[in-house]
């Protein structure tokens, strides 16, 4: 078969016949459109039998990289005889280019470094620079986010999508909310008047802490044991605590615990409503509020004052 796809090679480009140029436009043309074909039929095999949407769009993507570097590599071989003589001026050149590319150089090395050390992946929650979101897409140049936080508070989505380089990568810290460690801690401070059960109010703060999050305590240590080997984290303690301090217009107890990035808000919703239930049925706990004190010393005992 070989043999006879080389005569067939010989006599096309024999002397009146096709010229090797020619040629060489047709072999390109035909292992590119064969490589689509692969490609295709892979996908289409593929979203037969996967419904999940997330796979199904990585395979689309990481297809279609894999299509264009094996063009690459067939193109090369293809006309690798008739580029050999622009070596000396690609050179040259190579310099200039990489002074004129150089961002477009940066993003595409920030993509490599994404693919090969994978920092975030598609559907994690990161925060770069000033920017916060759910990552969307990830391409060879710039990788998109659903931005959250901003205007909108507790870290929910604010419907505003932002492309980012891939280069800023090396240029920006870099927070993952899922990688390592899939949880977040979470503060709701409160505060209470001087003349309320301090002591009292914090027992019951830490009851409603505990009753609405002590059910991850279990799950965030099982995911440090996973973490730990990958990464120096280690908690001494994961359990819900409040803490103590003193403000200038009362009592501040604040309320410490875990929470998964995406339910933040939930959570401080349904642990807010329960601190609401609670302080209304007590007649010596108040909550404080910025206010004007006048202090009468002689009606107050104190006429030395």
């Amino acid at each position: 078969m070989r043999a006879y796809l080389n005569d067939i090679y010989k006599w096309l480009t024999a002397e009146n016949g096709m010229p090797e140029m020619y040629m060489q436009f047709i072999y390109s043309a035909g292992a590119i459109l064969f490589l689509l074909i692969i490609r295709w039929i892979i996908l289409q095999i593929l979203f037969r039998r996967v419904t999940d949407t997330r796979l199904r769009y990585n395979w689309t993507r990481f297809s279609a990289h894999g299509v264009a570097i094996l063009s690459l590599i067939v193109l090369g071989q293809i006309w690798i005889e008739h580029f050999s003589t622009l070596v000396t001026y690609l050179g040259l050149v190579s310099a200039g280019v990489a002074i004129a590319l150089g961002d477009l150089l940066k993003n595409l090395a920030g993509w490599l470094f994404i693919i090969w050390r994978r920092p975030f992946t598609l559907g994690d929650r990161i925060e770069m620079g000033q920017h916060a979101g759910d990552v969307i897409d990830i391409r060879l140049f710039q990788f998109t986010i659903l931005e959250v936080g901003n205007w909108v508070k507790a870290d929910q989505s604010t419907g505003r999508i932002i492309h980012i380089p891939n280069g800023k990568i090396f240029s920006e810290h870099l927070s993952n909310y899922f990688r390592g460690f899939a949880f977040i801690w979470s503060e709701l401070p409160i505060t209470i008047t001087f003349e309320s059960n301090w002591r009292k109010a914090k027992s019951l703060l830490q009851k409603v802490v505990d009753e609405n999050t002590e059910h991850l305590t279990d799950v965030a240590q099982e995911r440090i044991r996973e973490a730990s080997q990958r990464f120096m984290i280690y908690y001494t303690k994961l359990t819900p605590i409040v803490y103590t301090s003193v403000l200038d217009n009362g009592v501040c107890l604040t309320l410490r615990y875990l929470t998964e990035p995406r339910r933040r808000r939930l959570s401080d919703e349904k642990i807010w409503e329960a601190v609401l239930t609670v302080f209304a049925a007590e007649d010596d706990i108040d909550f404080a509020y910025p206010t004007t004190r006048f202090f009468d010393n002689r009606n107050e005992g104190k006429a030395e004052a």
